[in-house]
C-alpha cells in the first residue's frame, strides 16, 4: 500500500503571495491521509460489454463534453466545431464551427459558450448561443489541456505558465481581477462559493473565494493533478502523474482520501454524478469510485474513452481517436 501525505491547514487570507506555495509544500510532508487498498482486477471487466444507446461521430477526434441547459455538447477536431445533441431524440441539432482547436474545454454562462482556442494567439472565443455570434476576447488560455470555469459573476481562466487566474466580468468581457496561483495552475472548477484550481507542476489544488477572490486554502493532492470535479461535498482530483484520484474536503479545506485508481497518464477526464465518481482515460474507458467509500468498485478496460460527463440518466463518454461520442444508460454501469 502507498501512503500519501496532505497539507491540513488553511492560510489566512492575507498570504496571496507565491511563498504561500513553497509553505503548503514542505508542511505537506508531516501530514497523511486514509489508507486505501489498491484496485483489485476483480473489478475489472471489459469495456466492450457496455452497450451504448446512442453514437454521435463529431470529426476525425472527439474532445470536450458537457451537459447543460438540457443537452449535450462535445467539441471536435477535423473540422474544429461545438456539436449540440438533443437527449429527448438522440439527435444533433446545432453545429457551431470554431476558427481553431477547442484546447481547453468550454464553459456556459451568461447566454453564451465560452471556449478557449489554441491559435495564433490564443484567444477566448464568446459565442452568444442565440444568434451564434462569436467575439474573440483576451487573455487566452494558458495551452491545452486547461480548463475554464463560470461563477454567478464571472468568467475564470488560467493564462500562462505562471498561474495566474483571469476573472473576466461578462458584462464588459475584460479581466476585472487576477490572482496569483501556484506556477501550472490551468483547470478550473467552480462550487460552492469557490473556484477550485489545480496544479499539476504543484500537485497543490487551490481554493479561491469567488466573491472576493482571496485565496482561502492550498492543499497537496497526488503527482500531477489536471483535470477534477466537485461533489459529494468534496473536490476530486485526477492524478496524471500515479493515476490516483485525491479527495479534498470542501468545509475543512483538508485532503481525506487518495485512491488508488490505476490511471496515470496524458489526457483523461472525472466527474460526479448519481452520488460516484467517475473517470476516464484512453484504455481504461470507465472507472467508477463510490462516493461514500471512497473504493473503485467497477473498471471497464479496453479500446475509447478520453473525456465524460454524466447527466439525463446516462454516461456521455468519447472516443478520442475515433471522433465518438457513446451514451451509455446508468442501468447498465450501476450496481444490480
Amino acid at each position: 500500500m502507498v501512503v500519501w501525505h496532505a497539507m491540513r491547514r488553511t492560510f489566512s487570507r492575507a498570504l496571496t503571495g507565491r511563498l504561500l506555495f513553497l509553505s503548503v509544500c514542505l508542511a505537506a510532508c508531516a501530514q497523511q491521509t486514509t489508507r486505501l487498498p489498491r484496485t483489485g482486477s476483480d473489478v475489472r471487466v471489459p469495456y466492450s460489454l457496455l452497450k451504448p444507446v446512442a453514437r454521435f461521430k463529431v470529426g476525425e477526434n472527439a474532445d470536450w463534453v458537457a451537459v447543460e441547459r438540457g443537452s449535450v455538447w462535445v467539441t471536435s477536431k477535423g473540422p474544429n466545431t461545438l456539436v449540440r445533441i438533443d437527449p429527448q431524440t438522440n439527435t444533433v441539432t446545432d453545429t457551431i464551427a470554431l476558427p481553431g482547436d477547442a484546447c481547453s474545454g468550454f464553459a456556459f454562462g451568461f447566454g453564451s459558450v465560452w471556449v478557449p482556442l489554441c491559435a495564433k494567439p490564443n484567444v477566448l472565443l464568446r459565442v452568444d448561443l442565440a444568434t451564434h455570434h462569436a467575439t474573440a476576447l483576451s487573455p487566452g488560455a494558458a495551452g491545452a489541456e486547461g480548463g475554464i470555469a463560470a461563477s454567478r459573476d464571472s468568467i475564470w481562466l488560467v493564462s500562462d505558465d505562471a498561474g495566474t487566474l483571469n476573472r473576466i466580468d461578462p458584462k464588459t468581457n475584460s479581466v476585472r481581477q487576477r490572482v496569483a496561483l501556484a506556477p501550472g495552475s490551468y483547470n478550473p472548477v467552480f462550487d460552492h462559493g469557490r473556484i477550485w484550481v489545480t496544479s499539476v507542476q504543484g500537485n497543490l489544488v487551490t481554493a479561491v473565494n469567488a466573491r472576493t477572490g482571496a485565496i482561502e486554502g492550498t492543499m497537496a493532492v497526488g503527482p500531477g493533478p489536471r483535470f477534477l470535479t466537485a461533489g459529494g461535498g468534496s473536490v476530486w482530483t485526477l492524478n496524471q502523474g500515479d493515476g490516483t484520484i485525491t479527495r479534498v474536503d470542501e468545509a475543512t479545506l483538508q485532503t481525506v482520501a487518495t485512491i488508488d485508481a490505476k490511471i496515470p497518464g496524458h489526457g483523461g477526464d472525472i466527474a460526479f454524478g448519481y452520488g460516484q465518481v467517475w473517470a476516464t482515460l484512453s484504455g481504461t474507458p470507465l472507472t467508477r469510485i463510490d462516493g461514500r467509500t471512497n473504493r473503485v468498485v467497477r473498471q471497464w478496460t479496453g479500446p475509447g474513452g478520453d473525456a465524460l460527463r454524466v447527466g439525463l440518466g446516462s454516461i456521455w463518454i468519447t472516443d478520442y481517436d475515433k471522433g465518438l461520442l457513446l451514451r451509455i444508460p446508468m442501468e447498465q454501469v450501476r450496481e444490480k
